[in-house]
């Protein structure tokens, strides 16, 4: 009976102890990721209507240049089903009354396709430029 009551105390006790042994142990942190730093170092000028210019530099992880003329407050326009159609930049907005309507070039060359399909690289230049007439 002593031997029985021996084995059922070392039993508790051994229960005991591995719930304690786990309970002062902290879990391994994950480790977060640390925050993207911007990777693509881009310019953007904006010609007016008046013909000045004024240039802007950006650092940004951004895919397109539609999603930096968004996060930069750049441009402003109207959202549709084939991405955003820029009406105001820099402040001035296009007078379509004046067939006016915002260029927008990338390395010397006019985009071809939406600003939310033309892709930001590292070291790009665009341009947004106020043109007249259609």
């Amino acid at each position: 009976m002593k031997v029985k009551k021996l084995l059922v105390f070392l039993l508790v006790l051994t229960t005991v102890a591995a719930m304690f042994c786990g309970c002062g142990k902290k879990k391994a942190k994950e480790s977060e990721p640390a925050p993207e730093a911007a990777g693509k170092k881009i310019t953007v000028t904006v010609i007016h209507a008046d013909g000045t210019s004024k240039d802007f530099e950006y650092e940004t992880n951004a895919e397109n240049f539609g999603d930096v003329l968004r996060e930069e407050k750049l441009a402003e326009g109207q959202e549709s089903e084939t991405g955003l159609f820029v009406t105001t930049v820099d402040g001035e907005t296009a007078d379509d009354s004046q067939q006016q309507w915002w260029k927008v070039s990338v390395n010397g060359e006019m985009a071809q396709k939406g600003v939310d399909e033309t892709p930001v690289n590292d070291g790009d230049t665009f341009e947004l430029a106020l043109t007249t007439g259609w």
